[in-house]
């Protein structure tokens, strides 16, 4: 049941409205059509067969032709029954049971109570009118036909049509109450899957509706300001600091080539280049994501020219795609994080396997190789800004500790996010997997 519930706020919180009020209709009516209906078509029809009673009776204590002329009179003008003497007639053949089975179930009953005699009953030839003919003698039927609301309680479907319009118009009431409660909430969530892959929402989101709506609308702007404020504040850290060595490093190079012995210098000329890589990888980690806009990628050429390096590392690159080719991501940036990836996969394997799964909600990417791995106790640690892993692998030559935490980055600043785990080839898994 739980399976095929709705999952959306707005179609439950109408269940929670229908639900009750159908169930609430639902045994009214079953209460109202079992008692009030037919203990009303009981009276209405024991009223009408003892009237017929009365008219046997009579006619039976005063057999006259004058007397039976004076009741067929009066019943017709007092008792609102037209009453005749069929003679040399018999019983008709009982016919089928008719749509007013409750009426021939009740009136066959009084009249069998009450009046004891040979019946025949038609409820169905005329929808306003009920004939009732009982046989008084051998070839002497008396017929009396009244109308149908005069045995049975006619009136009864104007209250189901009353509350079941009424039912109508409160669920109409409820929905468009419910709409403009759910509208604000959506417009959270919306608000808050812009923000957590890093796009400008084209709509400012405004917080509206009830209270709690409110106050959990004005937590997420504030907490967005704090990010934001955060994130400039980290940029415009490393940039600085990256700013400042740049020069450090200029002016080194500057000294070695007015040096004499360059030869003397080799190891000074190698530790500016790790310098120099580092300052790379701290202004990667700080820029992230955040300055580029969406558009669309192939995989097919991102893969290609994977390929293409593998191949000039000597390495065995091979991919596969399913789904479409094109998504919709931030290109240098996911870029990046799948060349990183496939770099440290070449680096420390030989062969290395890509691929991508592009569904209708998820782009999922697993780049596989057959290198000595990284210990399952250590892979969530390897995420760290500036953790190394001598022991294993690293993403970073230069040992800044930074190219797993810039993928991973990456990666959450599109809504997903990259795990690793063991490989069918023997080393390492690395799974992407991000919202499209």
């Amino acid at each position: 049941m739980r399976r095929n519930l709705p999952r959306g706020l707005f179609a439950r919180s109408l269940l929670i409205v229908v639900i009750p009020m159908v169930l609430l209709q639902g045994v009214v009516a079953a209460v109202f059509m079992e008692r009030h209906w037919q203990m009303v078509t009981e009276r209405l029809s024991a009223a009408v067969t003892r009237d017929i009673a009365a008219i046997i009776d009579v006619m039976e204590t005063l057999p006259s032709p004058q007397i039976e002329s004076d009741v067929v009179r009066i019943a017709g003008s007092r008792l609102g029954l037209q009453v005749r003497i069929l003679s040399d007639e018999d019983l008709p053949a009982p016919t089928s049971t008719s749509t007013f089975f409750l009426l021939d179930q009740i009136l066959s009953q009084q009249i069998s109570d009450q009046i004891r005699r040979p019946f025949w009953l038609n409820t169905s030839n005329d929808e306003r009118t009920v004939e009732v003919r009982i046989k008084l003698g051998p070839k002497r039927i008396l017929s009396v036909v009244t109308r149908r609301d005069r045995a049975y309680a006619s009136n009864t479907h104007i209250f189901i049509i009353w509350m079941v319009g009424a039912s109508l118009v409160l669920i109409i009431i409820s929905i468009l109450f419910l709409r403009g409660q759910i509208r604000p909430i959506v417009a959270l969530t919306r608000a808050a899957e812009s923000f957590g892959k890093g796009q400008k929402p084209t709509v400012p989101f405004i917080p509206r509706g009830a209270d709690e709506v409110r106050r959990a609308g004005y937590a997420f702007l504030q907490m967005r300001e704090r990010i934001e404020r955060q994130i400039e504040q980290r940029t415009a850290m490393l940039s600085g600091v990256s700013h400042d060595l740049r020069t450090i490093l200029t002016r080194f190079r500057l000294e070695l080539a007015v040096a004499e012995t360059p030869a003397d210098l080799e190891n000074l000329n190698r530790d500016i280049d790790d310098m120099d890589s580092m300052l790379e990888g701290y202004l990667a980690f700080a820029r992230g994501q955040i300055e580029e806009a969406h558009g669309e990628l192939d995989l097919n050429k991102l893969f290609s020219q994977l390929e293409e390096n593998a191949l000039l590392h000597g390495k065995d690159l091979t991919y596969s795609i399913s789904g479409s080719t094109v998504v919709h991501v931030r290109p240098m940036a996911f870029t990046r994080l799948v060349t990183n990836l496939a770099a440290n996969a070449w680096r420390h394997g030989q062969t290395v396997r890509v691929e991508a799964r592009n569904s209708d909600r998820f782009l999922t990417v697993t780049v596989d190789d057959d290198g000595p791995g990284i210990p399952e106790a250590m892979r969530e640690e390897v995420f760290k800004p500036f953790f190394r892993l001598d022991e294993a692998r690293n993403l970073d030559a230069s040992g800044t500790g930074l190219g797993l935490a810039i993928v991973r980055d990456i990666a959450r600043g599109h809504g997903g996010n990259v795990t690793l785990s063991d490989s069918p080839l023997g080393g390492l898994r690395a799974t992407i997997r991000i919202p499209v």
